[in-house]
């Protein structure tokens, strides 16, 4: 599975890919990230050469019929998604799938991160920042959109991470035990280990008796009464 995410801060991922479990899919060639900035692909008025030789490039501009903050052109956007396509569609049996987030959106779920991970090769993630992005960048990609919750962000470079984690997890060998998938098991978020007892402020905290009872079907029960999660990942 090969992520390509169109952001303007880049080095926004780096902690976040280079440790743990992505770190080591990356390491191991499972998975693979690479970055695309737009402000490259900026063009004409928006972009300037300074006497000492810098380069400034504008990327966002005032909303039409008003309204407050920027909004991100729609150009340098889909150039910076189209430029990607071109690269990666010289490879034979390349399918991809194209990402916005808008919180309106459809929820991402662990479902959706299965289909990906059966479906597509490549997945680009476009990270908004300021108001959003201008929406024609949606009608001319035909991009999917997703929402990672009934909230707003700053940018789009915490849902990026959030479906390179989901969807890298779906990817055979990231995770060292199948198992490990918590959509595959009965999950809760009510989970235990050693000491038996733990004290604290001078009480007494016992993890329950039918986990050290050895009897697998009343371990099962209880998991199954003290469920959490679902195959939806909520």
């Amino acid at each position: 599975m090969k992520f390509h995410v169109v952001t303007l801060f880049p080095e926004m991922f780096d902690s976040y890919l280079n440790e743990s479990i992505l770190g080591r899919a990356i390491k191991e060639k499972k998975i693979s990230v690479s970055f695309v900035n737009p402000r490259k692909f900026v063009t004409g008025k928006y972009k300037k050469v300074w006497p000492d030789g810098n380069v400034s490039a504008q990327i966002d501009e005032r909303p039409y019929a008003g309204g407050p903050g920027m909004i991100m052109m729609a150009e340098p956007v889909i150039k910076a998604v189209e430029n990607i396509i071109k690269k990666i569609s010289k490879k034979k049996d390349v399918k991809i799938l194209t990402v916005n987030f808008i919180p309106s959106a459809e929820k991402f779920t662990t479902s959706a991160a299965k289909n990906i991970s059966k479906k597509y090769t490549d997945v680009i993630l476009i990270c908004g920042r300021y108001e959003g992005i201008d929406y024609r960048v949606d009608k001319i990609l035909k991009t999917k959109k997703y929402s990672i919750g009934d909230y707003v962000l700053t940018g789009g470079e915490i849902p990026a991470m959030v479906l390179i984690d989901s969807i890298s997890r779906q990817v055979d060998g990231v995770l060292g035990n199948f198992n490990s998938r918590e959509e595959e098991r009965v999950s809760t978020s009510e989970i235990y280990t050693r000491p038996e007892v733990l004290v604290h402020n001078n009480k007494k905290y016992k993890v329950p008796s039918v986990l050290l009872s050895g009897d697998h079907k009343k371990i099962e029960e209880w998991k199954n009464s003290s469920r959490r999660w679902t195959s939806g990942g909520k």
